[in-house]
Formats: structure tokens, sequence, C-alpha cells
């Protein structure tokens, strides 16, 4: 506080930090990089400019120097990234595979041709490696499959084709196929090498894609311990956020189901006709297949079978069951089953298809299931439509089981 004319003069503390604090211009901070000139393998001159008008601090040689320091460092970094002898590309290896996709039967059929320049993964500078394929996002044990293993080479060649069943067009677009190189070891668990991801939509239906590309280390988690307070409470809480979203949307195996809606004149037998034939129009529903299920039991396999229901149903009378196929992932059911309805009826009610794991002496695993109604979303309401609508046709197509078993459903 000073007096000037018997007046205070007042200086607030804002003022008076600013005053002490801030000694000019904020320049920027030179990289040690620029104090030392490198020449360009592809250019005869020396991209970068006099070492003696580089180390000049002055006002206005700081701006020239400055300018064309700025340019030569973004030259050497685009020649860096787009340099083709860097390690890092190299050191675990390369991967050679063909990707397929067959529209009209749903299955993506992958090709693994060959692995170059793996990483040694032994004692012997050799390893024993094979590839894992994944499709993300989706449960990792439902959709896992792998090629034979190659003993002791760092340049294996498999030649061997992986298919996947019931993959839509929908999964084509969100879908990314996981590609993991790994090292099998006998007496300790099995070591990785590297992997390799590729977005779906970059195939085209009916059109082989070649693809040859560098082996990378996976993508590290999001951590936040380099954040505030604040930060690590919000990430925390996004992290359980999407942990319950990814368990509520798990997926658990694909269901091939067929559905035909036949009217009263189609099944009506003739003059003279059996007592067996039915006297009515109704709903067929075929269970065809299962493609890709979750492991339920500890042998790795599941003894899967379907039950469907048309409800709602007051007499519990629309309960249908196939047969139990014994320690499979990919059953054939191929069974048929009716239901003597009307349209009129059949617009009010709702087809719920559960795949089940049979065990004996105590009660059964709900491996998935799929809800087709007028209320449904996505594919089920698509394929519900197309079969009241094309009537007499039988109508076939893929369904994404989940782990969210209705309400309305019991294990019995």
């Amino acid at each position: 506080m000073t007096v000037r004319g018997g007046k205070k003069l007042c200086i607030s503390i804002q003022e008076h930090m600013a005053i002490d604090v801030c000694p000019g211009p904020i320049r920027p901070i030179r990289q040690i990089s620029a104090y030392f000139p490198r020449v360009s393998p592809t250019s005869p001159t020396p991209l970068s400019p006099n070492p003696a008008s580089t180390v000049i601090l002055g006002g206005a040689a700081m701006g020239r120097g400055s300018g064309s320091l700025s340019q030569t460092s973004s030259m050497d970094t685009s020649m860096e990234i787009h340099s083709s002898d860097s390690d890092d590309c190299t050191a675990l290896g390369t991967l050679e595979f063909e990707l397929f996709y067959q529209q009209t039967t749903s299955q993506l059929h992958c090709t693994i041709l060959r692995a170059k320049g793996l990483k040694p993964m032994d004692f012997n500078g050799l390893a024993d490696p094979y590839v894992k394929l994944h499709l993300l996002p989706g449960a990792c044990k439902a959709n896992k499959l792998k090629t034979r293993t190659i003993r002791n080479s760092l340049h294996p060649v498999w030649n061997e084709t992986l298919t996947y069943i019931g993959i839509t067009e929908e999964d084509m677009h969100r879908k990314t196929l996981r590609l993991s190189v790994c090292d099998e070891d006998k007496l300790t668990h099995n070591e990785f090498i590297g992997e390799s991801r590729v977005p779906l939509r970059r195939v085209k239906p009916d059109q082989t894609k070649y693809f040859h590309t560098c082996l990378e280390h996976p993508p590290p988690l999001p951590s936040p311990t380099a954040m505030g307070t604040a930060l690590r409470g919000i990430s925390c809480y996004l992290r359980e956020w999407e942990n319950e979203q990814l368990h509520s949307l798990e997926e658990r195996g694909r269901l091939l189901l067929s559905l035909q809606f036949l009217q009263a004149r189609e099944v009506e037998g003739g003059a003279g006709a059996g007592e067996d034939l039915r006297r009515g129009g109704g709903l067929c529903v075929g269970v065809r297949r299962c493609a890709h299920l979750a492991a339920m039991d500890v042998n790795g396999f599941s003894d899967p079978y379907v039950k469907i229901y048309l409800k709602p149903d007051i007499q519990k009378k629309s309960k249908h069951k196939t047969a139990v196929i014994k320690k499979t992932l990919n059953p054939e059911f191929n069974e048929e089953f009716f239901y003597e309805i009307s349209l009129a009826e059949l617009a009010h009610k709702t087809l719920e298809v559960t795949v089940w794991d049979y065990d004996l002496g105590r009660s059964n695993d709900f491996i998935g299931g799929v809800c087709l109604s007028c209320h449904s979303q996505g594919d089920a309401l698509r394929h519900w439509m197309d079969s009241l609508k094309n009537k007499g046709q039988r109508v076939e197509r893929w369904h994404i089981l989940t782990n969210e078993l209705p309400q309305t459903f019991s294990h019995d």
C-alpha cells in the first residue's frame, strides 16, 4: 500500500502477481533436436539451415529461424512415420491371410496362409506358432477358431481355412476380426506373439480380400492413474457402466430359425384324406442349427437343446423341445413344430426361442435366447414381419443369442 498526494493507492493481489510474474512475451520453447542439423537420405542438400544461424536468440533472427526449423522437423517426422525400415513394424513378424464373405450362406471364410519373421519364443531360438481368431465385440470363447500348430518354425505355412457360420450383414458392418499369433508350450502356458485386427466392413460380399499385415502388440487399456481425482472418479464410473453394458449384451452364439405361416386352404386335406392332416392354418417353426455356442461344461463343450413357446400361453400347451445333442457347440437339429393359430391371433403373440445346456442331476444351464414378435427390434422384427407378409413361404434367418433370460420363462 502506497500514499500519493494524500490518497491511498490500493493494488489487488491479482495485479501484484501479474506484475511480479510476467517477465514479457511468451516465446516457443526450442527442441534440442533443432541444434543438430539432419540430412535427408533422399535429398543431396542439407534440410537444416546453417548451424550458426540456428543458435541466434535475437528477436528477428529467432522468428526466421523458428519457421525453418519447424518446417525441417515436420519433414523429418513424416519421413520417419512412412519409413519401411523401422524395426517396430517387423519385430513381431508379419501375417498373410484372405477373407471371403459368402452372402447367400452367411458364412465368413478365413484362410490363414503364412507368417514370416516371427519373434523367437523358445530357448532354441524358434517357436511353435498357431493362430486364433475372435470376432469382436462378442464372447471370446463362443466364437474362437484355431489353426493347427507348426513346430519349430519362425516362417510357418498353414494354408488352412476356418469358417464362421451365421455371419449377417449387420455383423459385417460392426464387427472386427482379431487374429492372434501365439506360441504353444506343453509344459507352461502359451505365449502371445502378436495380433492383427481387421474391420469386416473392408470385406465386400462374394469377393476375396487379401491381407498382408504386421503383427502388433495388443492396444493398452486406459489407466486413470495419471488423472486427477475428479477424472479418476469419472473414469471408474464409465468403466463400470461399460462392463455392465457388455455383460448385458453378451453374445452366446447363433441360431438358424425358419418361419412359415400356412393358410387354412394350404393345409386342409381333400376328400377322403386321413384324419392326421391339419384342419386349420398356423405357424410352422423350424429349428435348423446353432453355431458358436458358449461352452457351459468343464470339458469346453455343451449339451444343447432348444425350447420354444408361443406366448401368452394361458393353457400352457405351446411348449416344444428338440432333442439333446451331446458335446458340441455347433449342433444341427432340423426339427419343425406347428402351432395351429390364425393370422389375427398371431399378431398379438410372441415366439420365445431359448437354447439350454442339459445337465444330468441338476438344473439345466441357460445359454441364450431370442424373442420374435411385432414388438421386437432388428433382425427379429424383420424375420417376424417377413414370415407374416409372405404367406406360404419359408423364411430362414440367423439370430444372435443373448444372455438375457425372458422374465416369463422358466427352466423346467
